[in-house]
């Protein structure tokens, strides 16, 4: 791929530009701060893991991305995957699952597959969408009740056994905590529109929790130690080949799920802004700030919907605001560290169940389900499977199925009907009017793709509709818009066998099936002068290589030719007998 340095999405660029920037930047860094510490929390490292996230792959996807108003960061989708690979590997080999999948995200923009992830149903990505989000749900009920010494699981189940278990501990003073967070993200977007919920959330609630009961809950402080504020120190991990073929699964498992993710957030962010985001650079630009920042102890990165949409609503004009944002979570790190440390575990549970309902989807979710289609029952696997077993698994059953779903849907859709002409010379299908065809000549309607899934039935369809074998198959092919090499090779079979005894003629064949005849030497054996572009040109030459001879007393008269045809032969047969008379 040729990397483009002049960045068109500076075009026009001007002081006014850069005011809102700034605005938007400082918006969204502020409301970035909480988010990147509770993600770190959830997914199991320390929370300052998370700012450091924030602040080197903030500015990186801005600054390398393919989108105007990305803003990047941990998020909420990465948290189970994150949190499975430290509880199975350890946070190192996290670093280098992280730094694996920036290298496979900067390939998949290198071979530019940025384009190939929309092909991926609505109904997986929703189906695990919203199996991540009742596992972040989930997980935050301990922080939420104050449960004490609740052990993190990879699997569901345990988690819940977990809570049950522990479920005496219950600390009311967590409960009030939570619940005045959770009241004042849901009422101040109403009450306070342009202050930033998460942060207001926050503050309130360890202010009163500091003030009235500091010594009754779980705080950043008691549990991790606090926060430390200074830079992250660069640390090399030691990749080993043996780690590398141990954890490439998990890298390609982040790396799928933050392309799917970035490119989502730039298509809404497209959305909102009618601009065009480019894809493949958004994903190359994904990949450096996965490889970067792991070497500052950061956790994998992705687009994030709900900070970018708050960026473009705050007025961003440029990735600039996005840079603004990581550095600006810089400062207050650098400033705010300490009192930071002082945030009640309890306060960070809403803000998460918040996240969780907002990206579960259920409005699509429950439309889906309600279509009882194939659909619903892929939305349905993909959704069981994420939350009881795992994404791999889910995203890997949840996309195969889908396939065969597709497959069996265009296999019904193949359609192989018997034509008649009709009292109006015109060709339609099989009905009352006329039970009878030339013996000589029959005509097939064929509809649509010729492939794997489909290519059997086309081939027995058509030989079980001709009972008697006629000299001459005319092949109507104008609805095929698609045939592959199984399709071709049915499609060769029939050729073949009728061409022992007769012709085959084919009308209409679209370009890409007759790309895939011509590249096969298929549309040689059958020759250029048996493809017609119209049906009427090939029944007109089917009736001048008719064997006339077996014309002789039809009284079928399929075409408007036939009783002349009978006549002639009829007077021919009464010439040569005059003649024997005599």
């Amino acid at each position: 791929m040729k990397w483009n340095w002049n960045d068109n999405r500076f075009e026009n660029y001007s002081f006014a530009s850069f005011r809102k920037d700034i605005t938007s930047g400082i918006i969204v860094g502020i409301i970035a701060i909480p988010l990147g510490m509770a993600f770190a929390i959830a997914s199991g490292v320390n929370p300052e893991y998370g700012i450091y996230t924030t602040i080197i792959a903030g500015i990186l996807i801005s600054l390398f991305g393919g989108s105007k108003f990305q803003i990047g960061g941990p998020t909420g989708a990465f948290i189970p995957i994150v949190l499975g690979i430290v509880l199975s590997y350890g946070f190192e080999n996290l670093l280098i699952a992280g730094f694996l999948a920036g290298i496979i995200l900067v390939l998949f923009g290198v071979f530019r597959l940025g384009s190939l992830i929309k092909y991926i149903p609505r109904s997986v990505t929703i189906g695990f969408t919203s199996g991540i989000a009742v596992i972040i749900f989930t997980g935050q009920i301990p922080n939420f009740l104050g449960l004490q010494d609740i052990e993190n699981h990879e699997a569901f189940l345990l988690n819940m056994g977990e809570i049950f278990q522990h479920f005496d501990t219950v600390t009311p003073y967590s409960i009030l905590t939570a619940i005045i967070c959770l009241v004042i993200l849901l009422l101040s977007p109403k009450i306070f529109p342009k202050l930033p919920g998460p942060l207001m959330g926050l503050v309130i609630s360890t202010i009163i929790a500091t003030i009235f009961y500091p010594s009754e809950i779980a705080t950043i402080d008691s549990v991790y130690g606090g926060i430390p504020n200074t830079l992250p120190s660069f640390h090399l991990p030691a990749i080993t080949w043996d780690r590398v073929t141990l954890l490439i699964q998990p890298a390609f498992v982040i790396a799928i799920l933050g392309a799917i993710e970035s490119l989502l957030s730039a298509v809404v962010a497209d959305g909102m802004t009618n601009n065009k985001h480019n894809s493949n650079k958004e994903l190359i630009g994904q990949g450096i700030a996965n490889m970067i920042a792991p070497l500052f102890g950061g956790i994998p990165a992705t687009g994030a919907i709900a900070r970018t949409a708050t960026n473009i609503k705050s007025g961003a004009v440029s990735p600039l605001s996005g840079i603004i944002h990581g550095i600006v979570v810089l400062i207050i790190l650098l400033v705010l560290a300490p009192f930071a440390g002082r945030i009640p575990l309890a306060s960070m549970a809403p803000l998460l169940m918040v996240v969780a309902w907002n990206m579960s989807e259920q409005k699509s979710f429950r439309m889906i389900l309600q279509t009882k289609t194939g659909d619903s029952l892929v939305l349905s696997v993909t959704f069981l499977l994420t939350v009881f077993f795992d994404l791999t698994t889910a995203v890997e059953i949840g996309l195969f199925l889908a396939i065969i779903i597709f497959t069996k849907r265009m296999s019904d859709i193949m359609k192989t009907s018997q034509l008649l002409p009709s009292d109006s010379n015109k060709l339609e299908k099989i009905d009352q009017k006329r039970s009878h065809g030339c013996p000589q000549i029959s005509i097939f309607d064929v509809e649509g793709p010729l492939f794997f899934g489909a290519a059997q039935a086309f081939e027995q369809t058509l030989l079980r509709s001709i009972h008697r074998t006629p000299e001459i198959l005319i092949l109507r092919m104008g609805k095929v818009p698609f045939m592959d090499l199984t399709g071709e090779a049915y499609f060769a079979n029939i050729i073949q066998s009728f061409s022992k005894h007769g012709k085959v003629l084919i009308c209409g064949m679209n370009p890409q099936p007759e790309s895939i005849l011509r590249k096969t030497g298929l549309y040689e054996k059958i020759g250029e002068k048996h493809f017609f572009m119209h049906t009427g040109d090939a029944i007109d030459y089917s009736l001048l290589i008719v064997n006339k001879q077996q014309c002789e007393g039809c009284k079928h008269f399929a075409f408007h030719e036939c009783e002349t045809f009978s006549n002639q032969q009829e007077q021919e047969i009464k010439k040569k007998t005059a003649i024997a008379w005599k």
